[in-house]
């Protein structure tokens, strides 16, 4: 007698838990649904607060310290261009210089028969290979690191190059 009074008292309360699950008990018809922003909102919005409220400017305010000319948001613009410059035979799938990734898609360097695809990270505004991370791939997987290593030192050496251009204005 006790084993089939558990069975019926927890034949009820499946029974009463899966209705409930369901929204058969209390459920609100009437609900709006939830609606969010879209991301690009969210970001124009956290940027525009970041940003200082000035109204208007002042013969000063060209003799007061600005920023590094080498840097577009957080990333070194001379390691952007150059990874941009060198990888150009490379189609430009996404890039965000706030958080310094440029994606691409897979092509050919000239004169190679490999197709490869990139994924460049600049983190840092200085000039220096530790603001330089680079994951290469083919179609049949990763590449060597020493390939690797190449294409960042060939970025590098082009980073410099532009940096020495602007100095000479």
């Amino acid at each position: 007698m006790d084993l089939t009074r558990f069975r019926t008292g927890f034949a009820i309360a499946f029974i009463g838990a899966f209705a409930s699950g369901c929204g058969i008990f209390g459920g609100n018809s009437d609900r709006e649904p939830v609606e969010t922003r879209p991301a690009n909102d969210i970001m124009d919005e956290i940027i525009e607060q970041q940003r200082p409220n000035r109204a208007q400017s002042s013969l000063f305010d060209f003799f007061r310290n600005r920023n590094d000319a080498g840097q577009v948001g957080a990333v070194n613009k001379y390691i952007w261009n150059a990874a941009l410059e060198t990888l150009d035979f490379l189609p430009v799938q996404s890039v965000d210089p706030f958080t310094g990734v440029i994606t691409t898609g897979f092509g050919t360097p000239p004169g190679g028969g490999r197709a490869y695809r990139a994924t460049i990270l600049v983190n840092d505004p200085a000039l220096d290979a530790r603001s330089l991370n680079i994951a290469l791939m083919t179609r049949s997987g990763p590449v060597s690191a020493s390939t690797v290593r190449a294409v960042e030192d060939a970025i590098l050496t082009r980073a410099r190059q532009l940096r020495q251009q602007d100095s000479g204005f």
